[in-house]
């Protein structure tokens, strides 16, 4: 793999966050909308724009998986000091995506390891890289790890460590919402909220708790049975959903990030037969 791939690379995972973003209704969730008619915690504008500073770490990230060439302690080391690096050009440039970022910098890497995989064969190779602990990582307690701990949620590191399930659901359920005609829009969104229906999203239980997080878990559930988000009823159920989450404040934001990991993977190129 050269350089320029390293650059694709990142350039895809970019490109699968800024396609999540530009989804809309998300329920709870910065989208176009945010332009004019509402506010969220987040401008749209500058999420969209502090994206694309995550561009060169997630290249670096490629270059270094490359290099060296298995899923080994010293590339866990070497991705946590670069993703500790993007968060600092992330924060200047507007800051967000810190769940984007973990998630997207291990699918680059494992991406990068084995440059004919897919779906599975990624996740799989990710799960080997989260299993090496960063010894090099800051000791302080995080927001997630200390939710996580209180409540026994995997968390960002448990969904990484697990191979990330909730990727995989997501890509099930894109290839789903398409096979039965749904549009593009209308499957991302049908996928985005099979990852809520069931993730255990430790921001949610920071700012609601365990039943806030079952009330949007049965919220996400309710759109899927009710058709999914290209059926009226299931459109009904998803706005209001929306309201209700923002008028709540609650942000399922764990969701967001599963999805732009989903949307990447989804991205990447089939192997080529062998002649």
């Amino acid at each position: 793999m050269s350089s320029r791939e390293d650059e694709a690379l990142a350039l895809a995972a970019v490109n699968a966050l800024t396609g999540q973003l530009a989804l809309a209704p998300k329920p709870g969730l910065p989208d176009p909308r945010d332009l004019g008619a509402r506010a969220t915690s987040k401008d749209h504008c500058s999420l969209r724009w502090s994206a694309k500073a995550l561009a060169p770490g997630l290249t670096a990230m490629a270059a270094a998986a490359r290099r060296t060439g298995e899923p080994t302690p010293g590339l866990r080391a070497e991705l946590g000091a670069i993703g500790r690096c993007t968060e600092h050009s992330v924060g200047l440039a507007g800051g967000g995506h810190r769940g984007a970022l973990w998630t997207l910098g291990l699918l680059v890497a494992a991406a990068a390891l084995d440059p004919g995989a897919r779906s599975k064969d990624v996740t799989a190779t990710a799960k080997k890289i989260a299993a090496h602990t960063d010894k090099r990582a800051p000791r302080r307690a995080s927001r997630g790890s200390s939710v996580s701990a209180k409540y026994g949620a995997a968390g960002a590191r448990g969904e990484a460590r697990a191979g990330f399930p909730h990727v995989r659901r997501a890509l099930d359920a894109l290839a789903r919402a398409r096979e039965a005609g749904a549009d593009e829009a209308g499957a991302r969104l049908d996928a985005l909220l099979t990852v809520m229906s069931s993730l255990q999203d430790t921001e949610l239980l920071y700012t609601a708790g365990p039943l806030g997080l079952r009330h949007v878990q049965a919220g996400a559930r309710g759109v899927l049975e009710s058709g999914g988000t290209t059926t009226e009823a299931g459109r009904e159920a998803l706005l209001t959903l929306d309201a209700d989450l923002h008028t709540r404040a609650w942000s399922p934001r764990g969701s967001a990030g599963l999805l732009a990991g989903a949307l990447f993977v989804d991205a990447l190129p089939a192997p080529r037969a062998n002649a």
